[in-house]
């Protein structure tokens, strides 16, 4: 009886905690309001606003397809190919930070998982170690620790504040665009890497062990193609995010996607922003639809 009292405690302990949740969310959500002075009224515009509103949302369904100054240099390419080679830029920065931030977050992540060093734990407590198992067993909880406090250090500073940093310390270059956007990219995927190492089947990886197997061989045989399939798709998540940060980037300065953008904006042309932006769309489209074909083989 008390073993199935305790279960049923347990089993209505969530959904007793549920509704104070709710509340504390709802109720800091309203102190929020209150803290902030938001109204409903500070999102009319008034009459200019409206004015400008109608004229840009307006052009959205005829975008420019020419450039709309009047005093154009000789020589500047057409409004559409200046458009490509920028949505080709994107590409190339978002492609080139990723690289380092998918090896970075990926040893991050082992070193942040508990499953190089767990079942080592768990043998100690049975009685059967070794040398190397009480090692791995005394060093890894703090090398775990220090993996993910890096790893939130590194994440917990938006790309655009490390571009900000980047550029006071190396100027324009692409070098500091690829950095900022690396750097918390690197965070953001070594967490995550890290738990769903931790979370992987250990079925393969518990025979192997039984086996003898070094614990490189089970992280590489055992665990690591059970995480895989996920850790691909997430990573190409991540690119999808990259483009966007890449292109917002170019309100730095950078010839991305967002540098036309907002050249265009402050001359108020707002058919050639339209124009950037559905070139940005169909960018982030056609890499979604990518990364989607690749995610159901994955899963095949």
């Amino acid at each position: 009886m008390g073993a199935e009292h305790a279960v049923t405690v347990r089993g209505r302990g969530p959904l007793a905690i549920r509704p104070a949740v709710a509340l504390v969310l709802v109720l800091a959500g309203a102190w929020s309001v209150w803290a902030l002075e938001l109204a409903p009224s500070a999102l009319w515009p008034g009459r200019e606003g409206l004015v400008l509103a109608g004229e840009f949302f307006g052009r959205a369904l005829s975008p420019s397809l020419t450039r709309e100054g009047v005093d154009i240099p000789a020589g500047t390419p057409p409004l559409l190919l200046t458009a490509l080679r920028a949505a080709a830029l994107t590409v190339a920065f978002a492609a080139a930070a990723m690289l380092p931030s998918v090896i970075g977050g990926l040893l991050l992540g082992l070193g942040a998982s508990s499953a190089w060093w767990s079942a080592d734990r768990d043998r100690g407590r049975s009685g059967r170690v070794t040398w190397t198992s009480r090692v791995r067993v005394a060093v890894g909880p703090a090398v775990s620790a220090c993996c993910r406090l890096l790893a939130a250090a590194l994440r917990s500073v938006h790309e655009l504040l490390w571009a900000v940093l980047f550029l006071a310390a190396l100027g324009i270059t692409p070098l500091a665009a690829v950095a900022a956007i690396a750097l918390p990219y690197a965070g953001t995927l070594a967490k995550v890497f890290g738990e769903m190492i931790d979370e992987a089947p250990r079925p393969a990886a518990g025979a192997l062990r039984e086996l003898g197997a070094a614990p490189v061989v089970v992280l590489a045989f055992g665990l690591l193609p059970r995480a895989l399939p996920d850790m691909t798709a997430y990573a190409l998540y991540r690119f999808e995010c990259g483009l966007r940060s890449a292109a917002v980037l170019g309100f730095f300065g950078f010839p991305t996607l967002g540098y036309y953008i907002a050249a265009s904006f402050e001359n108020l042309y707002y058919g050639e922003v339209w124009t950037y932006l559905y070139v940005l769309l169909a960018l982030v489209a056609a890499v979604d639809w990518w990364s989607g074909r690749v995610r159901e083989r994955l899963v095949a």
